[in-house]
């Protein structure tokens, strides 16, 4: 089949499409280039957002060590060459008569749905969270308005209380929330002032990543810097106006006044378009109901999800969805013709830096850590945190995002 040479433009007519996949983030626009890389004859995107955003360099933003300028690329740069984007959002989807609408009306027919939304931030479940953010003492990575002001925000304390959140499940990587942490931390001691600062992660679980290995590298980080950590406990609610977080605790509500800054993550749901149209699982989340092997909608056959919104039983990363594209383009094919389908086994990646040059690569699967094949192979490395920020950005545009995987 020839291959067009350029993207269409936004607002194309599709009043049908053989795949229709919802979702322009690194999932919908690696798997809709992979299909078409395979043979798929007619593949078009649901996206509103013209940016399209590299996540992971949020990250780096948040530290100093990256700047908005390259996390950024125009929507139409990425939309795969041949694929049909139709720039909206979506309203709601009738599985039954396999059609979707969307936020301007439109009704687009589909043989096949693919759901790659990403998750969307629950300001309800933090009151005074917003707030505080619009206050400017408290901001996070993982909101891109937001990102560009946490380093200032950071590089300017010099003394106080500062916390730090990693968001429960489900989120989007949420590990990597410890990045600006430790990196802040490093800058910190390295500017001479991080004994002046009483510094606290809120972990959700016991453990940082749980994964044997890796924990005892980030445990010993941690004691390093001076920081208190906070275990199975999340952010509960914030009063912006003086300052202070409450944090829910397993023995009850431990309140910190007087933040200079606090790096608060929000919590994640799925769109609510998801349970309105009957495909969410459980709430509050309510994630994409898959069976999380095969990809596939546990109710409806022509629908399948991958990515953040995806009840993949496992923590969502960027690094996954390599694994998952793979699985996900052959079970397409392979439900139309009969052939057997693969599985996708929760591969999962978790890279957190230790310090502003070093960074610890976390890989681990359902069945637990997939470690590299090296001598203390979680042990952090310059060449994994130069991986990470220097080669991996390179790799995702040029190779991920063309189906390259």
């Amino acid at each position: 089949m020839p291959t067009p040479l350029r993207a269409p433009r936004p607002g194309t007519s599709v009043t049908h499409a053989e795949v229709l996949v919802v979702g322009a983030g690194n999932a919908g626009t690696s798997l809709a280039a992979k299909l078409l890389r395979d043979g798929a004859p007619d593949v078009a995107i649901i996206e509103p957002s013209p940016v399209h955003r590299y996540r992971p360099l949020l990250n780096y933003v948040g530290a100093g060590r990256a700047t908005p300028a390259e996390v950024e690329r125009p929507t139409s740069s990425v939309i795969p060459a041949g694929c049909r984007w139709v720039q909206d959002a979506v309203e709601s989807v009738d599985a039954e008569a396999r059609t979707v609408r969307t936020r301007r009306g439109a009704s687009i027919g589909y043989t096949t749905l693919v759901l790659c939304p990403g998750m969307r931030e629950d300001w309800a479940a933090t009151p005074g969270l917003q707030d505080a953010y619009s206050a400017g003492w408290a901001g996070s990575t993982y909101v891109p308005g937001s990102a560009p002001l946490v380093w200032p925000a950071l590089k300017g304390v010099r003394e106080g209380s500062v916390v730090f959140t990693v968001p429960p499940e489900p989120a989007p990587c949420g590990p990597t929330a410890l990045k600006p942490a430790l990196m802040a931390c490093d800058h910190w001691r390295r500017s001479g002032v991080l004994s002046d600062l009483d510094v606290t992660v809120v972990l959700p679980e016991a453990q940082p990543l749980g994964v044997a290995g890796a924990d005892e590298h980030l445990e010993a980080v941690f004691a390093s810097y001076g920081v208190t950590v906070v275990r199975e406990s999340r952010l509960g609610s914030v009063d912006p106006v003086l300052r202070s977080v409450d944090i829910a605790t397993p023995t009850g509500t431990r309140r910190l006044d007087q933040v200079a800054y606090a790096h608060a993550v929000p919590h994640y749901r799925a769109p609510e378009w998801i349970t309105r149209s009957g495909l969410g699982g459980a709430p509050p989340a309510g994630l994409v109901d898959i069976d999380p092997a095969t990809l596939r909608s546990r109710r409806h056959d022509d629908v399948w999800a991958i990515g953040d919104a995806a009840a993949i039983a496992t923590r969502s990363s960027g690094g996954a969805l390599r694994k998952q594209v793979e699985v996900l383009a052959h079970n397409i094919a392979a439900a139309s013709s009969g052939r057997r389908m693969r599985s996708y086994d929760g591969y999962t990646v978790m890279p957190v830096t230790t310090s502003r040059n070093q960074l610890m690569l976390v890989q681990a699967d359902r069945n637990g850590p997939r470690p590299l094949p090296l001598l203390d192979p979680f042990a952090p490395r310059r060449s994994t945190w130069w991986f990470d920020r220097h080669v991996l950005p390179r790799i995702y545009f040029r190779r991920l995002l063309r189906g390259k995987v």
